[in-house]
């Protein structure tokens, strides 16, 4: 047999090789199918009796193909123990003991721009045989770019699927705060929600039961994005079917607290306040389970005070150790604050906390306001105190004045 005939039946195998490999990218065949032909070709096609690939995947190089190998070799290296100096061709790997390459006689180092995207080991079938290293490079950048096409391709997918499932979560999210608050001489509510990201884990209501009762809360769930806001959803419908049913506060902060209790069980919580107030009989009755205590503030005696009294945050137990229901009385005319942590916890640029005592401070400075004055004058404050700091944390406050 001739040389040149050689030569021709050498590159009819190569380009047998290339062939099945580019049919197999055009067909979308998947990462484990293409990784499979790649290595069967290369050992049926070309001079290759043993064959070792490595592929980067965030930082370390993963083995992806193994095939007559005796030594013990790694299933992943750091790719800071990778080092390849392309002006020398040389290639230095700091392997734990133990593990070797030395039955392996060729390297072949793929890269995409700047970055090496995967090593190939060889070693030839016949030693006395020519074995084209540039061809086989070539096909293998072919191979390892249409993985990695195929990876980023997955990855868009999913962020997109992720994106989707946000935008519904933060859709259902807005469906359960109330689509308006009352702006009545008699009732009157002003809300501010600044959510620190798409979804949000602060949640508020306020419910007319009839035209003398009125139910409000404010909560805050442990954790954020999509699990928190699946879990405020059903902290939400539990609260409102309740409600509907029952005007017992010591009842619906227990079942509460069991539901979210048998839905996490125990590893997410809720703070939670809960009013009521009853115009016939002016009597505020309240529950605060380990919520930042809202400000109420009487408007005959000019004063304030704090609404602590309650129990521990809800989800946390089976059963609540303690609970206790807190009554106001007589109560003609009166404003109250329902904030979030968010609110308080909110830094400068020095990292100084705008904190609880500021926040009480300027409610009395503030005394009986109307809620949108308010709100108008409290956030131009905060803005003013947090101007170069970052929120951290979902900002809730709902004021609501009787009359």
């Amino acid at each position: 047999m001739t040389t040149q005939t050689v030569k021709y039946q050498k590159k009819e195998l190569e380009l047998k090789a290339l062939l099945e490999i580019t049919q197999a990218i055009n067909e979308n065949k998947s990462a484990s199918v293409l990784l499979n032909i790649f290595k069967f070709t290369c050992l049926v096609h070309l001079n290759i009796k043993s064959i070792l690939l490595y592929m980067v995947d965030q930082e370390q190089f993963d083995l992806k193909i193994s095939h007559g190998i005796k030594n013990k070799i790694p299933d992943h290296i750091p790719e800071n123990k990778v080092k390849y100096s392309k002006e020398s061709g040389e290639l230095n790997i700091e392997l734990d003991h133990g593990y070797s390459f030395s039955e392996l006689e060729s390297y072949l180092p793929v890269y995409h721009k700047e970055r090496m995207l995967a090593i190939l080991f060889l070693r030839k079938k016949y030693e006395e045989e020519y074995l084209d290293l540039n061809f086989t490079q070539a096909l293998t950048n072919i191979m390892v770019v249409a993985l990695e096409n195929k990876r980023f391709a997955k990855r868009q997918l999913e962020q997109e699927r992720l994106k989707r499932e946000v935008e519904i979560a933060s859709n259902v999210q807005r469906m359960l705060f109330p689509a308006e608050l009352p702006q009545t001489d008699r009732l009157k509510a002003k809300v501010t929600y600044i959510p620190h990201s798409t979804v949000g884990g602060d949640y508020y209501d306020l419910i007319k039961k009839s035209e003398d009762e009125v139910f409000f809360c404010i909560a805050d769930v442990s954790g954020k994005g999509m699990p928190a806001a699946l879990l405020m959803s059903n902290f939400q419908a539990a609260l409102r079917t309740l409600l509907r049913s029952s005007s017992d506060m010591k009842m619906i902060v227990e079942q509460l607290n069991y539901t979210i209790f048998d839905n996490t069980n125990g590893e997410r919580f809720i703070t939670f306040f809960l009013g009521y107030y009853n115009y016939k009989k002016r009597e505020l009755t309240y529950v605060n389970a380990g919520h930042n205590p809202p400000v109420l503030c009487w408007e005959g005696e000019k004063r304030t005070e704090n609404l602590g009294a309650g129990t521990t945050i809800l989800g946390a137990f089976e059963q609540l150790p303690f609970l206790d229901v807190g009554k106001r009385s007589h109560l003609k005319g009166f404003t109250i604050h329902l904030y979030t942590d968010g609110l308080t916890e909110s830094f400068n640029d020095s990292e100084e906390e705008y904190g609880d005592e500021k926040f009480h401070q300027f409610v009395k400075n503030q005394l009986c306001l109307d809620p949108n004055t308010f709100h108008e004058l409290f956030f131009e404050e905060l803005k003013g105190f947090t101007v170069g700091g970052e929120q951290r944390d979902d900002i809730t406050l709902l004021s609501i004045r009787f009359k």
